[in-house]
């Protein structure tokens, strides 16, 4: 989305520069931003596209048995899918002035609203279903089983919270002629209700699509690390640096344009100067490409680095390979979990209900 789109979030009603000296051009370098970010996201968008069809093709032919894990991540990789599907239309829109119109406007930033919240919360149900698999090893089987009766529910209850909070995106974005362009962002009606919506908006945003899924990440995956490190097995330091593989790139992604979303809206009803929100802006849209990032890490950090999830790969494309002579063998389906994680059996003797994976 163009920076300016997301940035003029706050600043699209009577009162957000009311104590600017002087106008303020933040329009200023919006081309030269906008080419730059279509190099970006056209990087993301292909990446992206690849990993999750990928993704979503290897569970498709060859996950035919499905655990809690195997339902996120497939979810996962659709929230994802989601975004990077309407990267095109955002580059198209921002390099001719929205010229799809105000539905394009909608639903292009709800796309992205509802995969923020949807992919975050996702990440934090597979967090919490491998701590109960490997901390809660012992009696995973009888919580898990009854639980995985519920992870359909869980998903369709996380994508339906996912499209309520982005209600306001599909409400209040709406498309302004501003110097000479079109751009696409947030316009409230009413001093009082621009107010709460300026806070209200991006403190959501950063609760629940951020704080949240990190503090339960963090918790899960620190008591994962501890109980990997007391069980005696070969594979317990690779499963550890798988763990602090994802925390690590979840925190590198989202942490920066989260703490830019944070002091931008602090700053909101402050006087500022033209260029410290010139440089807010940027900023910005800087932190805001890197987290675009995350949809194409995901498949690599939940799926692909999965040995045996990298073996299902390599099947397909052996059998792409001999699709011409029509003998791909239908015993190749596996009947392997999710490869995520080293198994709680493998690792510390837990159940055979979740043979999934934290091994590289």
């Amino acid at each position: 989305m163009s920076d300016h789109t997301n940035n003029n979030i706050f600043l699209g009603t009577t009162e957000s520069y009311d104590n600017a000296i002087e106008p303020c051009d933040l329009t200023r370098n919006i081309e030269n931003e906008v080419v730059i970010q279509t190099y970006i996201y056209s990087l993301i968008c292909v990446l992206g596209l690849m990993g999750n069809i990928l993704v979503l093709l290897t569970y498709a032919l060859y996950k035919t048995a499905k655990t809690m894990t195997d339902i996120y991540l497939v979810n996962v990789a659709l929230a994802d899918l989601l975004f990077v599907i309407a990267l095109p239309l955002i580059i198209y829109n921002e390099r001719h002035n929205w010229d799809m119109g105000t539905w394009a406007c909608k639903l292009l930033n709800g796309a992205y609203s509802i995969n923020l919240y949807s992919s975050t919360l996702l990440l934090a149900c597979i967090s919490c279903d491998r701590y109960i698999a490997i901390v809660q090893a012992r009696r995973s089987v009888h919580i898990r089983r009854r639980v995985r009766v519920y992870s359909r529910l869980i998903c369709t209850l996380t994508w339906l919270l996912a499209l309520v909070l982005s209600l306001p995106t599909f409400i209040y974005y709406e498309l302004v002629d501003e110097m000479d362009l079109t751009e696409c962002f947030p316009v409230y009606h009413g001093n009082d209700s621009a107010k709460v919506m300026k806070i209200l908006i991006p403190s959501t945003q950063m609760v629940v699509g951020f704080l949240v899924p990190l503090m339960v990440m963090m918790f899960c995956y620190s008591c994962i690390i501890v109980t990997l490190l007391k069980a005696k097995n070969f594979q317990k330091h690779k499963a550890v640096r798988v763990v602090l593989a994802v925390v690590f790139v979840f925190i590198s992604c989202h942490l920066p344009y989260n703490v830019a979303l944070l002091v931008h809206t602090t700053k909101l009803f402050k006087s500022r100067t033209c260029k410290d929100e010139q440089d807010t802006l940027m900023t910005m849209s800087i932190s805001r490409s890197v987290a675009y990032l995350h949809c194409c890490l995901n498949p690599i950090l939940y799926a692909f680095i999965g040995v045996k999830f990298r073996g299902h790969f390599c099947r397909i494309v052996k059998d792409v390979r001999s699709l011409g002579h029509r003998n791909i063998d239908s015993r190749r389906f596996s009947q392997q979990t999710s490869e995520l994680y080293v198994s709680a059996k493998t690792v510390i003797g837990s159940s055979n209900d979740d043979p999934s994976s934290f091994t590289m």
